[in-house]
């Protein structure tokens, strides 16, 4: 599809590359699913969408690319997952490598956004829902994707770049 794309960490050259703004596609990576998100052209909701279960590189790009083609996706915010005192893991190195493989699969621009307390602020918004323990589990992924894209679209739309 493409020979690669903008992947940054700054929400400023993210909005620079999307200068019509449009819908993002929002990804919390883990280690066997990867949790989708989307938001409105506007950049005002993110909404939760699927969890997917992680597979082979070509099967999950399969999928994304589905997802991509559907909703006129422009942009996606992926999440990194940073320890608490901001050095990087096994897990941000996987992150990374993700959206180097997206990159060059959708040649869209990628926002690697610090996901530190994405998935705690999903799960207590659940919980305040009284959302089951069972439910919590299958759900928490989309909702952390949600949660990490609804911050990236905050920052973009509110101009704090």
């Amino acid at each position: 599809m493409g020979s690669g794309a903008l992947i940054t960490e700054t929400a400023l050259e993210f909005a620079d590359a999307l200068p019509n703004g449009g819908v993002l596609l929002g990804l919390d990576p883990g280690t066997k699913t990867i949790g989708v998100a989307t938001c409105d052209a506007g950049w005002r909701f993110a909404t939760n969408g699927k969890t997917l279960g992680r597979g082979k590189w070509a099967r999950d790009k399969g999928i994304l690319a589905e997802l991509i083609a559907s909703r006129e996706i422009k942009g996606i915010v992926l999440g990194l997952p940073r320890n608490m005192d901001g050095s990087e893991g096994p897990r941000a190195q996987a992150s990374r490598a993700l959206a180097r493989n997206c990159s060059e699969a959708f040649a869209l621009p990628i926002l690697l956004w610090d996901e530190r307390w994405s998935t705690q602020s999903a799960e207590a918004a659940m919980i305040g829902q009284d959302m089951s323990r069972a439910k919590r589990a299958e759900a928490i992924d989309s909702h952390a994707a949600a949660v990490i894209l609804q911050g990236a679209i905050d920052r973009l739309a509110g101009g704090i770049l």
